[in-house]
């Protein structure tokens, strides 16, 4: 993969993106100076003999002790040690890289008062592919994601473990492999690695990453699913649209007149159709799939904000030689980000299940029932669609907004808590759960147009058929249906149905 250059504030999102994908990460030379400066102000602070919270004081509800400098180097180990306290499955190798890169890019900002070299050993470990195994609750998204963090900071000081090429081993093992030493922490830097939202961020961000393929799939397959049921491209119309004048809800109805054009399924049911209007899973997908849109690219704008943003604490301004502490931990941008991806997730797949259902359904559709050409003797699509039921059913659950939940911790001194973690944590899963949906329907749709004999769809919907069938040939009769679902979801979570389209990613992130 590309090894891409950081440049600390003003990184883009289609970076972040290809970093989640594999890409490799250095940063930007240039930045050197202000994290030795950021470093040196550290020690230019405990000259002074004040107490700063953080660098010569305790924790949370601790902040009141005093540390004396002999035990400044203890007190940051003890730190990372003692918050390195996760539970649950380890969190996915590409998420855990973009949480590294994104805390190297907030720590290469010189405002968290860390040494070059500390910077250094994090820039080498993702770029030698050393990856943290970093267990995935724990996190209440203030201060910062503290246990998840703490993970990360316990493998650059040798405790815990790293995978590598696949394979867990202890950390200190691990670096020693790629010829990396574990770190010892000097003032401050326990905090400033632990410390931040780049936890919550780096799963938002993956699960926005992947909302923005899943979305232009299922433009696709609701394209597809309109051409199956005979439905009408007269709701597409771009005089409709242009009078609400949202910007997604154009654009989406614009997307799906391009799917259709040319259509000879379209052309065939131009005149004389006794239907004067849709269902409203095909006729309202410029409104819901455009509104879907419009609060993804909110969502990706605050994260776009957030992952150029520093949220440790305290922060060192080295023009003055002053830490000061605030609460830019605090992931409440986050949490509402993550609220907004999940809601968009949760309606994306819940459309195009209502879209599977009318077209297993003959007084709606006019096919067979259950898309088979035998029903009775053979099932079809019969539990398919309750498969995407279950799955839409799963999400509406998961979709309630983590953002309105707090329970204070650190004995009420972190008294309001964003909950940004589990609300970004599960977004990965939604997604998974939506591309099946979304891959069931591309299934019962080519099915839905294999009996309109003789008459073809787009150019765009024919050759998503060809990529479908070249894996997945027409149920003319009950088969194991589990291996044709992955098959189709495969194609959907790869890009493929989108690519073979010609549909491009809607400018989302």
């Amino acid at each position: 993969m590309t090894d891409l250059i950081l440049v600390p504030g003003a990184v883009s999102l289609a970076n972040w993106r290809a970093i989640y994908r594999g890409a490799t990460a250095t940063l930007d030379p240039a930045c050197a100076p202000r994290i030795a400066e950021s470093a040196a102000a550290v020690g230019r602070i405990l000259a002074h003999g004040d107490p700063v919270y953080g660098i010569n004081t305790g924790f949370g509800k601790l902040a009141s002790v005093r540390i004396g400098d002999n035990d400044l180097a203890a007190l940051q180990r003890n730190i990372v040690l003692s918050h390195a306290a996760g539970t649950g499955a380890p969190s996915p190798v590409s998420v855990v890289r973009l949480m590294m890169a994104l805390k190297l890019a907030s720590l290469a900002q010189g405002a968290s008062g860390v040494r070059p070299e500390t910077v250094a050993l994090l820039e080498a470990m993702l770029a030698k592919g050393l990856t943290p195994v970093i267990p995935s609750q724990g996190s209440v998204g203030a201060s910062g994601d503290l246990a998840p963090l703490a993970h990360m900071a316990a493998a650059m000081i040798g405790v815990g473990e790293i995978e590598l090429a696949g394979e867990r081993l202890p950390a200190t093992e691990a670096l020693a492999r790629v010829g990396l030493a574990p770190l010892d922490l000097a003032a401050k830097e326990g905090l400033a690695l632990l410390n931040g939202t780049q936890f919550s961020v780096a799963n938002a961000l993956a699960g926005l990453f992947e909302a923005e393929t899943l979305f232009t799939a299922a433009l696709v397959t609701g394209a597809l699913s309109t051409e199956a049921a005979k439905g009408s491209d007269t709701p597409f119309d771009a005089r409709i649209h242009e009078l609400r004048r949202h910007r997604g809800q154009i654009e989406v109805a614009a997307a799906l007149r391009g799917l259709m054009a040319g259509s000879a399924i379209r052309a065939s049911h131009l005149e004389g159709d006794a239907r004067v209007q849709d269902p409203y899973c095909l006729r309202c997908q410029p409104q819901v799939m455009g509104a879907a849109l419009d609060l993804l690219r909110q969502a990706a704008a605050t994260l776009e904000i957030e992952a150029n943003g520093v949220s440790d604490n305290p922060l060192i301004f080295p023009e003055t030689d002053e830490a000061l502490s605030g609460g830019n931990f605090h992931a409440e941008p986050v949490a509402f980000a993550a609220d907004m991806i999940a809601l968009a997730l949760c309606e994306i797949g819940s459309i195009a299940e209502r879209r599977i259902a009318m077209l297993v359904d003959p007084t709606l559709s006019g096919l067979p029932a259950f898309l088979t050409p035998q029903p009775g003797l053979n099932s079809g699509f019969m539990i398919p669609q309750v498969t995407a039921a279950a799955l839409v059913s799963e999400n509406k659950q998961r979709a309630y907004p983590a953002s309105v939940d707090s329970i204070p911790t650190s004995a009420n001194q972190e008294d309001h808590v964003s909950m940004a973690a589990h609300g970004a944590r599960r977004l990965l899963a939604m997604a998974e759960n939506a591309s099946a949906v979304i891959g069931i329907e591309l299934l019962a749709a080519a099915q839905g147009c294999d009996f309109h004999t003789g008459l073809a769809s787009s150019n765009a919907l024919e050759a998503v058929r060809d990529l479908l069938r070249a894996q997945v040939p027409m149920l003319d009769h009950d088969r194991h249906f589990h291996p044709d679902m992955e098959a189709a979801t495969a194609l959907v979570r790869g890009g493929a149905v989108a690519e073979a389209a010609g549909l491009p990613l809607p400018g989302i992130a």
